[in-house]
């Protein structure tokens, strides 16, 4: 039979394509199944701020009545704007070994792109960075981590067929630690801690933090701006994001580094691994997969780093070493033995450096494919 495509309308269907992906990979070790909620709050127009200044639309491959593929397709016009191009992103693209299938999803995306006036696509990539980005072309036997994409080999196989090629890399690295801490770094963050006056903000429960928070984001904004495709953060979306994980976090495992007027200098922020807990729960928090989270937050070798910035007059300073300092210190006395650095841009060298003083090993790499349409 014939593949069929369907646009995605109502909730029955959208349900459907979220837990899609459950149907390819579900006895597949290597895969971490997202939340089901939260893909339902990042899908649905009315509870995404994302929206304000994006436009999608989905579609659910079908063969022989069964859902085989889906693939989302996004315009973000404030990325248009700031980089002057006509550009419409995939992401969400899942499909079973089959290049009919792969196909067309593929040029049901494409022929939506050129309908809305776009001469370019891109992805996979999400509305903000905050989403799922780039397609794993390395490390397919390696553990996948909470909120990244994770996809068999023959994905990119399938997209580079079709004309796509590389526009930019993340490389991610499993970092095994010592322990004790690198001696140069903690030196360079005591001489750069003294030089620039910062001092590390000592909270013990994680509603002490919310006053900085807005700052935090609002320091992405600044740091990340000239990074591939960033596109700031609006003042709706930096809420929606503060109450979602701000009373999660662990403030340990959360360092801010202040100046002498108390304002944010950098941040790093890493969680313990939940990796493993919602594949237990099946990415469902109800009726028990709370209760997965709630003992990987305790007792638990493994971290994984989400983000990392400095203000832009402090860069290259040193500061970094600060924060990785705290982070490092925190880890040992938490047991900490492994942590997963998730996706930095393979241009970002200064960032990946900070690993030379550490057992690093790059063991996976993501790709955001280009093509032109005209």
């Amino acid at each position: 039979m014939s593949v069929s495509i369907k646009k995605v309308s109502g909730k029955s269907d959208l349900r459907k394509f979220i837990v899609f992906p459950f149907s390819i990979y579900q006895d597949n070790p290597n895969w971490i199944p997202p939340l089901i909620m939260d893909e339902f709050k990042t899908l649905r127009k009315d509870k995404n701020p994302a929206f304000d200044f994006c436009e999608a639309e989905y579609w659910l491959a079908y063969k022989d009545n069964k859902p085989v593929g889906r693939i989302a397709g996004i315009i973000h016009h404030k990325y248009n704007e700031k980089f002057n191009v006509k550009f419409a992103r995939f992401g969400w693209i899942d499909f079973i070994d089959d290049h009919e299938v792969s196909s067309a999803l593929i040029n049901t995306f494409e022929s939506w792109a050129k309908e809305k006036g776009m001469n370019h696509v891109h992805g996979p990539l999400g509305f903000t960075d905050m989403d799922g980005e780039g397609m794993l072309i390395e490390g397919f036997n390696e553990v996948s981590t909470f909120g990244s994409i994770y996809n068999s080999e023959y994905y990119p196989q399938h997209i580079e067929k079709f004309g796509y090629e590389k526009d930019a890399d993340w490389l991610e690295f499993r970092v095994t630690l010592n322990k004790a801490i690198p001696e140069k770094v903690s030196r360079i963050a005591k001489a750069v801690a003294s030089r620039e006056k910062l001092h590390v903000l000592k909270v013990k429960k994680a509603k002490e933090m919310l006053p900085y928070a807005r700052e935090i984001f609002y320091l992405i904004n600044d740091a990340y701006k000239d990074l591939y495709g960033f596109v700031e953060l609006t003042d709706k979306q930096i809420d929606m994001y503060v109450k979602a994980y701000f009373g999660f976090i662990k403030p340990g495992f959360v360092p801010v580094v202040l100046n002498e007027q108390n304002k944010v200098a950098g941040f790093g922020i890493t969680m313990p691994s939940l990796s493993k807990a919602i594949k237990k729960a099946n990415g469902k928090l109800f009726p028990f997969g709370f209760i997965h989270l709630l003992n990987a937050m305790k007792n638990n070798p493994e971290v994984d780093l989400y983000l990392t910035a400095v203000k832009p007059e402090l860069q290259n300073k040193g500061v970094n070493a600060v924060i990785i300092n705290e982070i490092n210190n925190v880890f040992i006395r938490n047991n900490i033995k492994y942590v997963e650095t998730n996706r930095e841009l393979e241009a970002n060298t200064k960032v990946q450096a900070q690993w030379r003083h550490y057992d690093a090993r790059q063991h996976k790499r993501r790709r955001c494919y280009k093509k032109d349409l005209s």
